[in-house]
Order: structure tokens, then sequence, then C-alpha cells
């Protein structure tokens, strides 16, 4: 099965709730953090990296001594990536999304594809959970290539658990897809729950089951509560706001390590996962 958790927003401890997941299940585990931009999974499951691997996406090169400056190759370009002039084609490689449309419709054939780095990809293990992030190179916009090859090491004998990027963007999208389930992390404030509602909406346009988990809970503001109820989304797990889990969190100890009494509530929240993508319709998440 995978698991993706996401969340509308950043700072709601999607990466508390994923690696605390992994750390509580027993048996085969992998978790992927696609999270490529900012990963920080490694911090808290510390672990040993065995595979190191660059990733490139094809960006094209004009021969201009074949080209004749027909600007096909600039008007099949969704991204403005290339820029044709009288006698001189420019290629903005930071914009190419590497369809490879521009070499494909080019009649004259002058147009090839190299490979231009955008991150590396590390694997490796944590005790007993397989373990894939990315790195995006800084300055770098294109962070679903580097999300597909991450998520290309998934090992579909094991749980695998996705920690996906901050949002409701095209890295958010690419990391979610064909996942199972998807666990949608916020907190009790008007702001999360704002981004909390977007967030749901993409899930169920690309027909994937949800539930949320409440971050920093406390008396106070229901409106999170009210919101699930009303949209028939299951709160699967709640987790106080609490200083002894920020204090953990802060020396890179996440709940389920630093706090072990937590781990029968992850595996509590695993099962009812597992009941809800056995029984069709359950969670009104499609």
């Amino acid at each position: 099965m995978i698991i993706s958790v996401a969340s509308g927003k950043g700072g709601t401890g999607k990466t508390l709730v994923s690696t605390s997941l992994a750390l509580s299940l027993k048996g085969a585990v992998q978790l992927l953090d696609c999270d490529v931009e900012e990963p920080n999974a490694h911090i808290f499951l510390k672990p040993v990296i065995e595979r190191s691997e660059p990733v490139a996406i094809p960006v094209p090169q004009v021969d201009e001594e074949r080209c004749d400056f027909c600007k096909k190759c600039a008007e099949a370009c969704a991204f403005n990536a290339i820029a044709v002039l009288p006698r001189k084609v420019l290629v903005f490689p930071e914009l190419c999304h590497g369809c490879g449309a521009c070499s494909y419709l080019c009649p004259r054939d002058a147009i090839s594809e190299v490979g231009r780095e955008i991150g590396v990809v590390e694997a490796g293990r944590s005790g007993d959970i397989g373990f894939v992030h990315g790195k995006l190179n800084v300055g770098e916009a294109m962070a679903p290539p580097l999300i597909r090859a991450v998520k290309r090491y998934r090992d579909n004998s094991k749980t695998v658990i996705i920690d996906v990027p901050p949002g409701t963007s095209c890295p958010v999208v690419e990391a979610v897809e064909g996942s199972d389930f998807c666990i949608l992390v916020t907190e009790p404030t008007p702001f999360g729950l704002n981004d909390l509602a977007l967030a749901v909406e993409v899930v169920r346009k690309m027909g994937i089951r949800c539930g949320v988990v409440i971050n920093r809970d406390q008396d106070g503001d229901r409106g999170t509560e009210e919101y699930c109820k009303s949209q028939g989304i299951p709160i699967l797990l709640r987790i106080p706001l609490d200083t002894a889990i920020a204090r953990l969190y802060s020396k890179g100890i996440t709940l389920a390590e630093g706090l072990p009494q937590w781990q029968p509530a992850f595996r509590s929240l695993f099962d009812d996962i597992q009941q809800i993508v056995s029984s069709e319709g359950v969670g009104g998440s499609r």
C-alpha cells in the first residue's frame, strides 16, 4: 500500500507524521521524502546512504547550421524556453520542462537534447526502514522530474510512505499521484483550515481517498472538525499542542521515537487506513 502524507501549507507536521508512522509499523516499510526542495526526513531517521544518483532533464541544443529559423520550436514550447530571432535561437534551460516537443517537431532535425543536472537522489536504510530522498539543486524550479526519480525507487512489496511537498501545486500532484490513500496533516487555525480545504479539493480530483490528522490540537477553534464532519472526511488522529513534542522535534527526534507510547496510536492510524482503502467509498474522498 502507498500512503502519501500531505498538507495544504508548510509547517503543519507532515514529517512528524510520516516518520512516526514509518517507525511505528512492524514489517517491510519504505519512506520516500519527495519534499525535494527542503527534504528533512533524514534528520529524524538518520539513514545510512548506500546509493547516490544524479538526475538530469533533457534540454534542447540547437544546431544553427541546420536551422532555418522557422519558429516551429518556439511555437510548440508551452513554457517559453525557446525564442527565435531573425538569425539566432535563444534557449532558456531554466524554463525547459524537458518535454521534447521542440526536437520532435523540428522539420530540419536541428535540435538535439543534452542533459542538465537538476539534483540528486539518495537511497539507503534506517534500521529496517528503506529510505529514499531527493535534493533539488539550489535555484532550480523543476521539482517534478526529481520527484519522479525518487518514486522510481518505490518498492511495491513494502508499505510505502511518501512525504509530500507542502501546498497544492505541481510538485504535490506529482508526489501524491498513484497513492492508495492520502493523510492530510493540518492545524486547528483559520489558515490551516483554508489550506486543508484546498488540499482536499486536489486529492478528490485525483480520485484518492483521504483522512485528516490534526496536529497541535487544543481546545478552541473547532472549524477544522466541523469542516471534516460536513465533508465526510475522517479525523484519523489528534496530536496535542505539547511543548514536550516540540522540544523533541527541535532536537531531531520524532514523536514515535521520543515518546514510544505514541507508537500504538500510529499503528491504529495505519489499521484505520487499511480498512478505509479496503472499503469502497468510505471516507468521502471520492
